[in-house]
């Protein structure tokens, strides 16, 4: 498979790679989504089985553009993973989170590991997007506030911002639309596993907003973040 940078992989082969591994089922549940497909298409493929595509083919922005451009949900998100976060930039972030038309692919442009939230920009981006009257931009913003809040680099945020944030969402959580929520109770999931006392705070709040009923059809349970801040295994890792 193409590294980065060698130009071997183009757009015709991985999409050609989608339409051979379609999944019927997938394809099916994705037409279910409606208003959350974004107006895209999808192949079915899992998440799982694009991220090992995408391994294979390396960092490789000059692809990624190419796949963003696509009406394909598939192949964006292997434009997400396979995109380097030293060459992203703020404008590049803004025109995506622009066409993302508060779709499924949200989730996936500012969580699951998202290269977004590797950039030397992203704090600043944090900042701004949680400010902004965009309530997409808002869900992204806390999306990528959990990431950062996985983060043990030196440039993370400290304890006393962390504080800060959990202050804010205490203010807002109350105001906002059940997406938005989900990603504040996201954040105050993985700021909460960081210390004792991020963690204090951020149950504080995970409780106040309570379990979350995200899924219409009732498939999924209600999403609890405080259930999650007080499980074994963080009691045990933070000495609680």
């Amino acid at each position: 498979m193409a590294r980065a940078g060698s130009g071997a992989t183009s757009k015709a082969e991985v999409l050609a790679f989608l339409k051979a591994e379609q999944d019927p089922r997938g394809i099916a549940s994705w037409k279910k989504l409606q208003g959350r497909s974004g107006g895209l298409r999808s192949y079915g493929l899992g998440l799982t089985r694009l991220r090992s595509y995408a391994k294979g083919l390396g960092k490789d922005p000059e692809l990624a553009r190419r796949l963003w451009a696509t009406g394909v949900y598939d192949a964006k998100v292997i434009a997400l993973l396979i995109d380097d976060p030293k060459r992203m930039t703020i404008e590049q972030a803004e025109v995506q989170v622009q066409e993302l038309d508060g779709g499924h692919l949200a989730h996936v442009f500012s969580s699951c590991g998202a290269p977004l939230a590797k950039t030397p920009f992203v704090v600043e981006l944090i900042d701004r997007w949680i400010e902004s009257r965009d309530r997409v931009r808002r869900s992204c913003g806390y999306g990528l506030l959990y990431e950062v809040s996985k983060s043990k680099k030196k440039s993370a945020p400290d304890e006393a911002s962390f504080l800060g944030y959990i202050a804010l969402i205490d203010q807002r959580h109350s105001r906002e639309s059940t997406g938005v929520r989900m990603s504040m109770a996201g954040a105050l999931l993985g700021i909460g596993k960081r210390t004792k006392a991020l963690n204090r705070a951020a149950l504080r709040v995970a409780k106040k907003i309570g379990p979350i009923d995200f899924d219409p059809s009732g498939k999924c349970d209600p999403f609890d973040a405080a259930g999650h801040l007080t499980s074994d295994y963080l009691k045990r890792k933070l000495g609680l």
